[in-house]
């Protein structure tokens, strides 16, 4: 039985899109009473078609289906073109007989929006060329691409659908492909699609199981007590790493309509901590209303209209919104000519942004109650304080008036007025540390001075004692209000790490607004040292990694030392980032 030729330009048999089952019984049929020739070919066939069967990596399989195909139909060169989703161009590009060195050279890889593989992504059909450069639908080949001359190409489909074009160039003996080669690699190009489809159900799957996983660590980061800050930075690196993006960023809605960079997790420093998104972006407004906004490229998108975007290519931008409300948003952008996002990496990031934002709304709920049960306990400690403390001080105070009044003893009198001195300025300790313990977050004044010392005063209560305090230069007067915000939370962190761990009798706190940076930038460092018992070997880093975090979003850095005990006894904490 004579093999039926294939033209030049040839479609398949029956001129549509084969099943898999049609046409691998197509297939069958064809190599029944064969020649000699193909006949003896069918063992390598077989092999090629076992290779091909074998993993589950999509594009480990795509790799070995090159291979394979070159092999078979004894090519120098194959490669596999996948077609885009919306089927314009190519959105992969695997190749087998090109090292590396030459495709450096060579550069960008085909997208198939021109040229001969753009004719095949719109025309699907087998294609045979004795000459590829006389074909009226080449463009050419790139400086340093090897010649090629004769040429086979091949669809590929899964389950029906076009997923792309096996493509073979040169054959090694100088001879155009044959009857036989056009046989052998439908037969492969067949049994391609198969492992293609069962491949990517298998990276479908894993897929899946990443983003549910990424989900599960939020929940659980974001109700393990972390502050509201700590909680964005987690939601901004699972999403990163999930969705293989150069960045992670949430942005919250400020007061002036815009939105605000509150946490950033990127590899390199891109300055995008603190920038404004302006009301007058459409992109904001369609993130307030709760919708998704893709972006092919940032940077010659002009609904974006901050300088940061101009280093990234796509982007999803997914609202935080939970029950109908809209908590912030969701960034994840890839570099410049990175692969864009498919439809399936779309569907799962929404639904993550879904998830994260309900996680957020329990932690918040979580902090309210917690911040609640704060606020009554501050309450009852201050009014001990008044109606105990305060009350037997003073009572105290007048009992040794009397007693100063009735000594003759010059030296008890000096000694015994110095006690109600002392008595006295205990008192108004006692009475600042009530006002602080009354003050709600709302009640907070501006200035950063200001703040420092109610830190401290806060601070004091549950350590048994005041640490001192020094301002070193105009500290409200050049501290921006970021830096000075991150000030304050890097000096809550460590007075809280003195007190829970460092068993200090002593703590010292200066701010410095006069300091010169490592980079010549003028900022503003902060100290806190205490006599402690210092860092324990093995023991927790996770209040120093926040700090540095904290710092390094900024432009700074933070450290920590000896401290200000015998020996060096205890701990310095240096934080430090320009204004």
């Amino acid at each position: 039985m004579p093999v039926p030729s294939a033209s030049a330009d040839s479609p398949l048999p029956d001129g549509s899109p084969d099943t898999v089952d049609a046409a691998a019984a197509r297939a069958t049929r064809s190599l029944q009473g064969l020649s000699p020739e193909l006949t003896s070919r069918v063992p390598q066939l077989l092999e090629a078609m076992r290779a091909v069967g074998t993993g589950l990596e999509l594009h480990i399989t795509l790799d070995r289906i090159c291979e394979t195909a070159a092999e078979l139909a004894n090519a120098h060169y194959a490669a596999i073109g996948v077609v885009a989703e919306d089927g314009e161009g190519l959105s992969d590009f695997v190749y087998h007989g090109i090292d590396e060195a030459t495709a450096e050279r060579i550069g960008r890889l085909p997208d198939g929006h021109r040229g001969l593989l753009g004719a095949l992504i719109h025309q699907p059909r087998t294609l045979r060329l004795a000459d590829l450069s006389a074909d009226p639908r080449s463009c050419g080949f790139p400086a340093h691409h090897p010649p090629m001359r004769t040429f086979l190409g091949v669809p590929i489909r899964v389950q029906g659908e076009i997923f792309g074009n096996l493509y073979l160039t040169e054959k090694r003996d100088g001879a155009d492909f044959n009857d036989y080669d056009v046989h052998m690699v439908r037969v492969l190009a067949t049994e391609a699609g198969i492992a293609i489809g069962n491949a990517r159900l298998y990276e479908a799957a894993k897929q899946r199981e990443r983003w549910i996983d990424g989900s599960v660590a939020v929940t659980t980061a974001l109700l393990s007590g972390s502050d509201a800050e700590e909680a964005l930075t987690v939601v901004a690196e699972q999403a990163r790493h999930l969705a293989d993006s150069a960045a992670g960023i949430v942005l919250l809605p400020d007061d002036e309509g815009g939105m605000e960079v509150v946490a950033v997790s990127s590899d390199e420093p891109n300055g995008a901590l603190g920038v404004i998104v302006p009301p007058e972006s459409r992109i904001v407004a369609d993130l307030l209303e709760g919708e998704s906004v893709f972006v092919d490229d940032a940077a010659s998108d002009p609904r974006i209209m901050t300088d940061i975007a101009r280093a990234y290519g796509p982007v999803m931008m997914l609202p935080l919104q939970s029950d109908g409300r809209v908590l912030g948003t969701l960034v994840t952008p890839r570099a410049r000519g990175a692969r864009p996002f498919s439809e399936a990496e779309r569907t799962l990031a929404t639904q993550f942004a879904s998830q994260a934002a309900l996680a957020l709304m329990m932690a918040e709920a979580q902090r309210d109650r917690e911040r609640l049960a704060v606020y009554e306990d501050r309450d009852r400690i201050a009014r001990d304080l008044h109606d105990l403390v305060i009350q037997r001080l003073f009572a105290t105070g007048m009992m040794l008036e009397s007693a100063q009044r009735r000594s003759v003893v010059p030296e008890v009198q000096v000694g015994v007025g110095r006690a109600v001195d002392e008595l006295d300025v205990t008192i108004q300790e006692i009475r600042t540390a009530i006002f602080a313990l009354q003050q709600g977050p709302a009640e907070a004044p501006s200035g950063l001075r200001t703040r420092v010392l109610r830190e401290i005063n806060m601070a004091a209560v549950p350590l048994g004692f005041k640490p001192s305090h020094h301002f070193v230069g105009p500290v409200d007067a050049v501290v921006g209000e970021l830096t000075g915000k991150n000030l304050i939370a890097a000096l809550r962190e460590a007075l809280s790490n003195a007190f829970r761990h460092a068993q200090a009798a002593r703590i010292d706190v200066v701010v410095d607004s006069t300091v010169v940076l490592a980079d010549g930038q003028h900022g503003v460092r902060l100290t806190v040292a205490d006599d402690g018992v210092g860092i324990a070997e093995g023991g927790r880093r996770s209040g120093l990694k926040n700090l540095k975090r904290r710092a390094e979003s900024l432009g700074g850095d933070s450290w920590y030392g000896p401290g200000i005990g015998e020996d060096g006894g205890g701990t310095t904490v240096v934080w430090e980032a320009p204004y």
